[in-house]
């Protein structure tokens, strides 16, 4: 099957790197359908920065937390229905129909978004380009794992999730090149619609998912196309694995009728692939990745770093270790397994999530006091401060959640020393910043800021090269051909509604049981992640992907997980 089960080892990874040599035209698809894995990670990514300056430009934004909220994760509800239609139009109008589609729905929302006069319609905007992502996140790893050679397949299915990350390391960088542009945000938003319509451009050129055209009936179409992608020597074997599957599969369409969610559930192997795929998915989201992604530069003004400048040009650093762990994942996940990577990089996320926790509750545990005698020297004092009646236990974290909203001004020489907490508005942010002192309304001064910066590192070091890459590669090889449009719909869809879930609840989270016990919460979900993997999830590093149905069929769970698997069992590691 696909020319038998090839051993994936190091080798894998350096042959992907030498088919820019060998075979120009697998990296060529691979490449131009990537483009969507990029703007997938730039439509994410930019809006962390952008934020930053819709808040200073859309009053309401800045003093309502479910208004920046709701323009975050609006384009995760977008997404969400994307992923959905874009199941049934990946197995209807093929791979590349579906990444052409989403490109169109980037360059819409991009529009939109640059022009928009009002939260509302920057929302709308959001939802748009949301849709192209959730079409974008299940077309081009599927479009990529279709049209690559098995040895390989890992490798450049991770080229998908490394742009994903270049995309938001791209995103961060623009952020910053425009922060003294007029108009700074708009341009952020905008810049989108450029790739979008060079992936059109590319793909127009590009033939659709060879395996697709086999299910359709146009074999002839897709054995030219394998002719191209695989070497002479295991083309024919390629070509007669898939008409067998594709056969199969059609006479199993006969008797079985339509595919209905009951249908997937009642086929074993159908069953057992999404207990696995959608289960990764689910904890790829709810360990706070995207939150790390989404939310980095209020994370880092939430560590002591107050300028938003400061804080975006430090989140290039979590962005800048992402896109590098996409290049480690590349490395090593055909060599460690799928499996292996996750565990190792679940372990790591646990330890990460535990030092944040501990360095966010010391900070806000000293963060700094509030002076009276500091805090009459401005006219705008914090009303609830004023009225008090017993000050001397105010510090800077009291300050900050005060009603109405108030913002605290360091002093001068040393930010750890007593401040004054004043009302949150333009006049107090320029009173305080014109008498050369810091203003804080999201965080507090820290002599802990740079052990959180370490920490959120950490954090993407252990989780970039494993989570952030598996679940889509599993995804991706995990389904019989005849579901796979359908059941990697299902799986972009829980990948959506969890972040969602995530994303619109962070801050809320932050503000009602404080940022430590926010990252602890997500740590104890990694926790059981590692389980999750050790009992649930299969191995499918170099099983042929006609192979993976019958691994599946042979064992659903591997509940003694510490047992190693009998000889004859091997290739089908669950």
């Amino acid at each position: 099957m696909e020319g038998g089960i090839p051993e994936a080892d190091m080798s894998a990874f350096r042959e992907c790197m030498g088919l820019s040599r060998k075979n120009p035209y697998v990296l060529r698809l691979a490449f131009s359908a990537g483009i969507g894995g990029l703007l997938f990670g730039y439509d994410t990514g930019v809006i962390s920065g952008a934020l930053l300056f819709i808040r200073d430009y859309f009053k309401d934004v800045d003093r309502k937390t479910w208004l920046q909220e709701a323009i975050v994760s609006m384009a995760l509800v977008g997404a969400i229905i994307g992923a959905s239609v874009g199941g049934w139009m990946n197995d209807r109008f093929g791979r590349k129909v579906s990444i052409m589609t989403a490109d169109t729905l980037f360059f819409i929302g991009a529009v939109f978004m640059a022009a928009a006069p009002n939260p509302s319609m920057l929302i709308v905007g959001r939802v748009i380009v949301g849709l192209g992502v959730g079409m974008a996140s299940m077309a081009s790893p599927l479009y990529i794992s279709e049209a690559s050679p098995t040895r390989v397949r890992g490798a450049l299915v991770s080229l998908n999730s490394f742009l994903i990350t270049g995309g938001q390391f791209l995103s961060y960088l623009i952020n910053l090149a425009f922060t003294k542009t007029p108009g700074t945000w708009r341009w952020m938003l905008g810049v989108a619609a450029l790739p979008a319509l060079i992936q059109v451009f590319l793909m127009f050129f590009l033939p659709e998912s060879p395996r697709w055209l086999y299910r359709k009936g146009r074999g002839d179409e897709a054995e030219a196309i394998l002719r191209k992608i695989y070497q002479p020597d295991e083309v024919e074997a390629e070509i007669n694995a898939l008409k067998e599957s594709v056969a199969m599969e059609l006479k199993e369409a006969e008797t079985s009728g339509k595919i209905s969610f009951l249908t997937l559930l009642k086929t074993k192997s159908v069953r057992r692939g999404l207990y696995a795929g959608v289960g990764l998915q689910i904890f790829q989201q709810f360990v706070g990745i995207n939150t790390v992604m989404y939310y980095s530069p209020t994370i880092n003004q939430l560590a002591g770093f107050a300028s938003n400048q400061t804080a975006m040009l430090l989140s290039l650093i979590t962005s800048g270790l992402n896109a590098f762990g996409s290049i480690v994942s590349m490395y090593f996940i055909d060599k460690t397994g799928r499996k292996k990577l996750a565990l190792i990089s679940l372990c790591g996320v646990v330890m990460s999530l535990i030092l944040l926790t501990i360095t966010f509750r010391q900070a806000e545990t000293h963060s700094p006091m509030v002076s009276k005698v500091e805090s009459s020297h401005f006219n705008g004092t914090c009303p609830s401060f004023s009225t008090a009646v017993d000050t001397s236990r105010w510090d800077c974290m009291k300050c900050l959640k005060a009603s109405p909203v108030c913002g605290f001004c360091a002093d001068g020489s040393n930010k750890l020393l007593p401040g004054a907490c004043l009302i949150s508005d333009d006049i107090s942010k320029n009173e305080c910043q014109n008498d050369h002192r810091a203003w804080y309304t999201r965080g507090c001064p820290s002599k802990f800021g740079w052990l959180a910066l370490i920490a959120l590192a950490l954090y993407i070091i252990f989780f970039s090269p494993g989570m952030g890459t598996v679940p889509w590669v599993v995804n991706s090889e995990i389904y019989p051909l005849r579901y796979r449009g359908i059941c990697g719909g299902i799986a972009s869809t829980a990948v959506w509604v969890s972040n969602l879930i995530v994303t619109q609840t962070f801050l809320t989270l932050t503000q009602a049981i404080g940022t430590a016990w926010t990252f602890m919460l997500f740590g104890c979900v990694a926790f059981i992640a590692i389980f999750f993997v050790l009992i649930f999830v299969p191995e499918t590093k170099g099983v042929p992907m006609e192979e993976v149905e019958e691994m599946l069929n042979k064992k659903a769970v591997q509940i003694k997980f510490w047992q190693k698997e009998p000889a004859e069992n091997k290739g089908y590691a669950v």
